[in-house]
């Protein structure tokens, strides 16, 4: 995935990713692949429960925005491009209302 994104967001430049991707080199590859730097949020040793992780709630709440919409519940769909276009769908269904909302308060 990331491989992909090297073309297609050339303004990216830097990841958080979760505690599981910093095994087998992911962030030196990431840096040396593709310029971007990946730093790895990880828990505390000393928390207990639940504890939110810095920046890692954008990524937890940008994913809970298309479960929203029912064909993305469940995974229905049988091919992983009917998938995609579904996901893409919902985002800009999401965007597309936040511009809006923005174009009527402004």
């Amino acid at each position: 995935m990331l491989a992909g994104a090297r073309g297609t967001s050339p303004r990216l430049q830097h990841i958080w990713a979760d505690g599981v991707y910093e095994r087998r080199g992911l962030p030196a590859w990431v840096s040396a692949e593709c310029g971007w730097t990946l730093e790895v949020v990880k828990r505390s040793a000393e928390a207990k429960g639940f504890v939110v992780q810095p920046r890692r709630w954008v990524g937890e709440r940008t994913f809970a925005w298309p479960g929203r919409y029912r064909r993305l519940s469940r995974d229905y769909e049988r091919l992983t491009r009917t998938s995609e276009m579904m996901v893409k769908t919902s985002m800009i269904h999401i965007m597309a209302r936040r511009l809006d909302k923005a174009a009527q308060t402004a």
